[in-house]
């Protein structure tokens, strides 16, 4: 499944290029099943709350199976006619720096023995086809593509052999960065720096993990107005999806809705020559193979 949130805010799922409100199309399903109507019941009203419920799963993967019949065409609209918020609202953002070989020698540094860990504060996101201000007084935006991974099912000491058990999906998310406060101070302030108003572009939906299979060889594109800037593969990932989800459930629990940002292949704007910042009117399209294409701009 494709599960998305819509203005409203609803719950809703991609059929194609067309979106489905979840109730109403679980509605019609029990209607015509002859069952009584109890999908205001089975599907909740935010997005974590239906990842972490298996029933309410299988009911809105019985609202999209029923939704795809071309007889029930009505119940589905072009998604273009839509606008669609961030997928969901994260309890917390844990980000991986530094976690591709490409992007790691580009920034030079010691070999990492461990995840580098920063976190993003959930009010810094927001979703797809949104104009992201900028503060006036940073002066290095960037750009990062980075697959995001949505936890399913509550995670505390897990091993790496079940970590994968506990993803609910999968998501695309620009992990934008203010350098200065990376690279021109004394003591980097890494979640600072990416952690302000707007710097979490996400979405345009959450790819289940059924939908995307094993994270290990998925593409990852940026485009920085219709120039490809960035290409990376997952399978070059320092610390793999496994390996974080087991690494962070050592030290902190990780709930239903908590998103880990992966890291981000080389070719960001900061390490450029020479370097490139993101300005008003810039806009981004970012693609990870299997899971959708998040687009914004600058404004």
């Amino acid at each position: 499944m494709r599960l998305v949130t819509i203005e409203g805010p609803a719950l809703g799922g991609l059929v194609g290029d067309d979106v489905v409100a979840l109730r109403p199309a679980l509605s019609a399903a029990m209607r015509a099943g002859g069952e009584a109507d109890t999908a205001a019941a089975v599907i909740p009203d935010d997005m974590v709350a239906l990842i972490a419920d298996e029933a309410a799963m299988v009911a809105a993967g019985r609202a999209l199976a029923f939704s795809a019949r071309a007889e029930n065409a009505v119940l589905r609209v072009p998604v273009a006619s839509m606008r669609l918020l961030a997928p969901l609202k994260p309890g917390k953002i844990l980000g991986v720096g530094r976690n591709y070989g490409d992007h790691a020698k580009e920034v030079s540094g010691p070999k990492l023995e461990l995840p580098r860990i920063f976190m993003k504060p959930s009010s810094s996101v927001v979703g797809p086809g949104a104009a992201v201000r900028i503060p006036p007084a940073v002066r290095k935006p960037d750009w990062e593509v980075e697959l995001a991974v949505v936890i399913g099912r509550r995670a505390r000491n897990v091993s790496e052999g079940v970590a994968l058990d506990h993803v609910a999906g999968y998501t695309v998310l620009d992990d934008i960065s203010a350098r200065e406060f990376q690279f021109d101070v004394p003591l980097a302030m890494t979640s600072f720096a990416k952690g302000m108003d707007g710097f979490c572009p996400m979405g345009p939906c959450i790819a289940t993990a059924d939908e995307v299979g094993e994270p290990w060889a998925l593409d990852l594109r940026c485009w920085l107005n219709d120039e490809e800037v960035q290409h990376g593969n997952t399978r070059d990932l320092i610390f793999p999806v496994a390996t974080l989800i087991a690494f962070l459930s050592r030290y902190m629990t990780l709930e239903p809705g908590d998103v880990i940002a992966t890291g981000t292949p080389a070719g960001v704007g900061h390490f450029c020559d020479p370097p490139r910042y993101l300005k008003p009117g810039d806009r981004l399209r970012m693609e990870v193979e299997r899971v959708g294409v998040l687009e914004h701009s600058i404004a």
